[in-house]
């Protein structure tokens, strides 16, 4: 690989990177009912809403699952697999590089998952108690997680070990369905 496809590729992942976590953050924040009112949560809505407000009037949600956002995340995935093949000069697979989006994607929701979680702890252990609007939403966003961890370990003597949980649940999770699926797509030339 030459550096100008080196840094083609890191600016390509960097840049779409960023747009599939903003429409990930949108979906989670509808999933989990974050707080709409919070800053962060107007700058996703504001920055989701002109791509997604056109296409929710051709695609409904199911089961109250927001499709539009869920195939604008495949299909900005599926773009950047399309175009990392462009950059490198490799091989395209259309049913394959499918597979691998959906893949990537679900290994995005992993991630979002475990880096809040982190942040979360590590917020808790700096400034505990403090009200900052992006702790609120971090709070609001792995509820629905971390409360099915503290199922499995409740708290033990005030030590809420569900952060710990949660995280290798969502590693195992991360080996067990989304690298099979990836290795699935792959094997689709």
């Amino acid at each position: 690989m030459s550096y100008a496809s080196n840094a083609g590729t890191f600016l390509l992942e960097t840049l779409i990177g960023l747009v599939l976590l903003v429409f990930m953050l949108r979906l989670l924040f509808q999933l989990v009912r974050a707080d709409f009112q919070n800053p962060v949560s107007q700058f996703v809505v504001k920055v989701t809403n002109p791509v997604l407000v056109p296409l929710r009037r051709v695609i409904p949600g199911v089961a109250g699952i927001d499709m539009a956002s869920v195939l604008i995340l495949v299909a900005i995935q599926y773009a950047e697999l399309f175009l990392l093949t462009l950059v490198l000069g490799a091989e395209f697979f259309a049913a394959g590089m499918f597979v691998i989006a959906i893949a990537k994607i679900i290994g995005l929701v992993i991630t979002v998952f475990t880096v809040s979680i982190l942040i979360q702890v590590v917020i808790s252990w700096v400034n505990p108690g403090v009200y900052n609007p992006v702790t609120a939403l971090l709070y609001q966003l792995n509820e629905p997680v971390l409360s099915r961890a503290r199922k499995i370990i409740p708290p033990i003597h005030g030590f809420d070990l569900s952060p710990i949980v949660a995280m290798v649940i969502l590693q195992l999770l991360s080996m067990l369905i989304v690298a099979p699926i990836s290795d699935f797509g792959a094997s689709l030339r």
